[in-house]
């Protein structure tokens, strides 16, 4: 941590520059003692800043607050009764860390988080730009849209002609000018020195340099910074009422300041780390407990409710800051500047302080945020667009509130539409409708799931896959309930709702698994099995594996089989035919022998497969990297292998370039050999069983080469035999 402190000394410093005239406007514009401001800001700083798990997140009084603070004034009667509720909010907040209530913070759409941070800097420039030249009346947080003197935003843009300052016009300009281009700087040794100090060093020497050559042009003490005399101690520090403490006010202002200050804090805490350039994230239930912490001790001694502050936050991130030393060192020097340095800082133009919050303000509503959000689509952009209007127009809770209520409208127009897939497939039964669940099924999605299960067609077949299902609401599990027992069965849809777990109330109610019956089978032709192997493979290829429910399929098959193929294939471990074409137990008949050649066994079983058990169709399937070409182009012949590369030898006598085959970097030649030794076996098939010649001739059945390519993991069904030959 200390080892970042070249950097987090300068930001810290200057974070305490513009915090300090905000704590101040904030306490101002609440009604508050002025302190106050000045006593939160230190405990956001110090003890928030200490607990908290944020690096950069910087914590005070907020002006998100003001209207509640003002409220809670009027309605308790006196400051030490407000303090009570104060303490209570932190006790509360604390609470809602030990519950872990941050996980509020993941449900907040980031189209209204990166509105807020739009919308932030879009005030930052409006509010600051009288302060800019000049027209400092209103306090510097005072970042509501209708404002206590009757006026608005733009209505005070209009009246800056009235108290127009050459001075602070001057001192606005040299800061802005020096602030743009200050990275351009060719001076080395200014680097060390972020931008806004300088700004604030020669905004005081600008101001020192009108009082002694340009009198018309000094700034007096209306436009600089006012940190109030200390008289005594006891004038600092206000304690709590705490004979109050039964006053149903004061509990309901307790609870409605620990619910506002929870709700910034989560947004301010999101939308800081959006900005972090390193994209750290904290833990918002430690968050909570920090800001707990924070909000009753500020409540015990006189300090104002403290929040995340999104614009110290985001000053501190812009001006540098890398780990919580900023945040808790600008907070030692809010403390100091009060009781020690109070002279010196009361000569800061707020002129140049409103420099640097205008520079911030455009960083955060930076054009491209725009474009890119825009790219996303309209349900992404409008949200966006009415969370900044709203909060402009309003407060930042208002308006984000406005922005949720938006986004959760689009939210609930998007889960309208199938939060799931609809698929049909041709699996061996035919055309089956697969529905597959998302991982959570909420009530969101009662409306697009009961209209798609009540469309469905009579008659038809239909797969319900809860299997990814983490999570299903009790409605939608009504409604699986109602089609299960009462559609489906009017409509003699034949259903499986698969992957239901217990604990849904709901068993596994299989009507039908994918598995033929005789009489399927037999009215399948060869070419029609041919496909059904194809869109397996496809499958296989893409991932899509089609679920093959095997504890159904077992009782199923317990009493008989009918397979569709037979697959004559070697004895590589990658290349199980029941995983490559995505069939189910009791679809294919397999057969493994090394470089998937003929014996009279395999004959045996091929006649056996076709002849008694019903299959159409023979595969023999080839592969890449074939271990057992291999060792017949290498002559090995230990022991019993000759048995196996003597019948792979004349697969290579037949090749054209049997020389080369043995060199590296033929692979397409020695794929060629594999694809030859399977044209061989296809022949030695038809030459040695006259049951399968016959039944080849007369259409009856049919027999296709295949080539399957490891490293892919398709099969090329590269030629076929024609009825009659040899």
């Amino acid at each position: 941590m200390f080892s970042n402190l070249r950097n987090d000394i300068p930001s810290g410093l200057v974070v305490f520059l513009v915090a300090l005239p905000l704590c101040l406007g904030v306490a101002l514009a609440s009604g508050a003692p002025l302190l106050s401001g000045v006593i939160s800001g230190v405990i956001g700083g110090i003890v928030v800043g200490t607990i908290s798990h944020s690096n950069t997140s910087v914590s005070g009084p907020a002006a998100g607050l003001v209207t509640l603070v003002l409220a809670a004034l009027a309605a308790l009667g006196d400051y030490r009764t407000f303090l009570l509720a104060v303490f209570l909010s932190g006790i509360i907040q604390i609470g809602l860390g030990f519950l872990r209530a941050g996980f509020i913070a993941n449900y907040i759409p980031s189209n209204v988080i990166q509105g807020l941070l739009a919308s932030i800097g879009i005030i930052l420039i409006l509010k600051q730009i009288p302060h800019a030249v000049g027209f400092d009346i209103d306090p510097e947080e005072d970042f509501i849209f209708f404002q206590r003197d009757g006026e608005n935003t733009f209505s005070e843009l209009l009246n800056m002609n009235k108290y127009f300052s050459w001075g602070a016009l001057t001192i606005s300009f040299v800061s802005l000018t020096l602030m743009i281009t200050y990275d351009k700087l060719k001076w080395k040794g200014l680097k060390f020195i972020p931008s806004p100090i300088l700004v604030i060093v020669i905004g005081v020497l600008l101001n020192q340099g009108f009082l002694l050559f340009f009198p018309g042009m000094y700034l007096s003490e209306k436009h600089l910074v006012s940190i109030p005399n200390i008289l005594n101690w006891e004038s600092i520090f206000v304690f709590p009422n705490f004979s109050k403490i039964v006053n149903s006010n004061v509990w309901y202002y307790a609870f409605t300041i620990a619910a506002f200050a929870t709700l910034e804090t989560l947004l301010n805490l999101d939308a800081v780390e959006r900005i972090d350039p390193h994209k750290r994230l904290a833990s918002p239930n430690r968050e909570l407990f920090a800001q707990g912490i924070g909000n009753s001790l500020s409540g015990l001694i006189g300090g104002l409710p403290i929040t995340s502050v999104i614009v110290r936050s985001s000053v501190n991130i812009y001006a540098g800051a890398k780990t919580k030393i900023s945040t808790i060192f600008h907070g030692i020097l809010l403390g100091s500047s009060v009781v020690f340095l109070s002279s010196s800082f009361n000569l800061i133009p707020l002129s140049s302080l409103a420099v640097i919050l205008i520079v911030t303000g455009f960083k955060l509503t930076n054009i491209a945020v725009y474009k890119s959000i825009y790219k996303k689509g309209f349900y992404q952009f409008l949200p966006f667009i009415v969370t900044i209007l709203a909060i402009i127009f309003t407060d930042l809770l208002t308006g984000v509130l406005i922005g949720l209520c938006v986004s959760f409208i689009f939210i609930l127009k998007n889960n309208y539409k199938n939060p799931f897939s609809v698929e049909t497939e041709n699996l061996n039964i035919g055309e089956t409708i697969r529905i597959e669940l998302p991982n959570q099924v909420s009530f969101l999605n009662k409306a697009s799931i009961k209209d798609t299960l009540w469309s469905l067609p009579e008659n038809s077949k239909v797969i319900v896959d809860a299997t990814n299902c983490n999570f299903i609401d009790h409605d939608i599990l009504e409604i699986l309930e109602e089609f299960k027992s009462v559609v489906s069965i009017e409509k003699n849809i034949q259903l499986n709702l698969v992957g239901v777990k217990e604990n849904y109330e709901l068993t596994d109610q299989v009507q039908f698994v994918n598995i033929l019956d005789k009489e399927a089978q037999q009215k399948l032709s060869p070419n029609e099995i041919l496909q059904f192997l194809k869109r397996g493979n496809e499958r296989f290829v893409k991932g899509k594996w089609s679920e093959k429910y095997f504890k159904h399929q077992v009782n199923a098959t317990a009493f008989g089989q009918n397979p569709i193929a037979v697959v004559l294939s070697c004895i590589d471990s990658r290349t199980s035919p029941e995983i490559i074409f995505d069939a189910g137990l009791g679809d294919l008949i397999s057969i493994r022998i090394a470089g998937n050649i003929v014996n009279q066994e395999i004959l045996g079983s091929l006649e056996l497969s076709c002849a008694k058990i019903g299959t159409k169709l023979i595969v023999v399937l080839g592969h890449s990297n074939c271990g057992a070409v291999s060792s017949a182009i290498y002559s090995l012949k230990d022991g019993n292998i000759a048995s196996i590369t003597n019948k792979i030898q004349k697969a290579i006598d037949g090749s054209d370039s049997n020389l080369q085959i043995k060199k590296e970097g033929n692979e397409h030649i020695f794929n060629h050999v594999v694809k030859a030794n399977v044209l061989n076996s296809i022949t030695e098939i038809l030459e040695s069983s006259i049951y399968l010649k016959e039944q080849v001739d007369a259409g009856a059945f049919k027999i296709v080469p295949a080539f399957y390519d490891t490293s892919s993991g398709e099969v090329q069904f590269f030629e076929t035999v024609k009825v009659g030959s040899v």
